[in-house]
């Protein structure tokens, strides 16, 4: 007896295929900074140091940051009791901008183009930065999988708020699955992982490495919105 393929999705996905998803991490967020007298001058001495640091090419850890601060390192720990928190803090100076951004533009197509136009540029102002918080990812996961992480861990994923009220405009012109899809997509090619692949492996410069995650996001709407149409025209023929 001939067994049916299993039934795909409006989304061009097998229903037995698909695994179920975990929720997102919540990612790190800076404790308030001091906002006046000493201990903020300290606070921005300490984040400066750091950036510094980072600049030429490596993450600090807290101890380094005070010593190259001149600053004891228990007081450095009190404000920075991790890598972690130094390095949450070090990108929320640097993407603090970006993470604040909103539009009031109609259209998601046009919000996503105004997105990438206003923050590309500063990925690049702070490619060392951003490198630094995916470098300190990637190592915490292997040392979290090991059992050997000793602090709490820096957690990504800003971009699922930002990315998602840049396509909020869209709601109307795509089903929920394929718009859950559109904004898992496109947090592929926003952010330093696409300046690492094509700035690394590519020697692209940056201007180029902005039109191409625009082009890829152009692309990945354009699927989306196709994608979600084609169900409704079908039904049309059919009447």
């Amino acid at each position: 007896m001939k067994t049916r393929p299993p039934r795909r999705s409006s989304t061009g996905a097998s229903p037995r295929a698909a695994a179920p998803a975990r929720a997102p991490a919540q990612p790190s967020t800076p404790a308030p900074p001091p906002e006046r007298g000493v201990k903020a001058a300290t606070f921005r001495l300490l984040l400066e140091t750091a950036m510094g640091i980072i600049r030429d090419g490596h993450i600090p850890s807290v101890a380094e940051v005070a010593v190259r601060s001149r600053v004891s390192r228990a007081t450095a720990y009190r404000y920075f009791p991790s890598r972690s928190a130094l390095i949450t803090a070090v990108i929320d100076s640097s993407l603090g901008p970006v993470r604040t951004l909103s539009s009031n533009l109609p259209d998601g197509r046009a919000r996503i183009h105004e997105l990438f136009e206003q923050t590309f540029p500063r990925f690049e102002d702070f490619e060392p930065q951003l490198r630094a918080a995916a470098q300190l990812a990637l190592e915490q996961w292997a040392l979290e999988r090991a059992g050997l992480l000793e602090e709490e861990p820096y957690r990504r994923g800003h971009r699922i708020r930002i990315l998602g009220h840049a396509i909020e405009p869209l709601r109307g012109q795509l089903t929920p699955a394929l718009r859950q899809r559109l904004h898992h997509a496109l947090s592929v090619v926003y952010g330093i992982e696409p300046v690492v692949i094509l700035k690394d492996i590519w020697g692209l410069p940056a201007r180029e490495v902005q039109r191409v995650a625009m082009w890829m996001a152009d692309a990945l709407i354009d699927a989306a919105v196709a994608q979600s149409a084609a169900p409704a025209a079908s039904r049309r023929k059919g009447r």
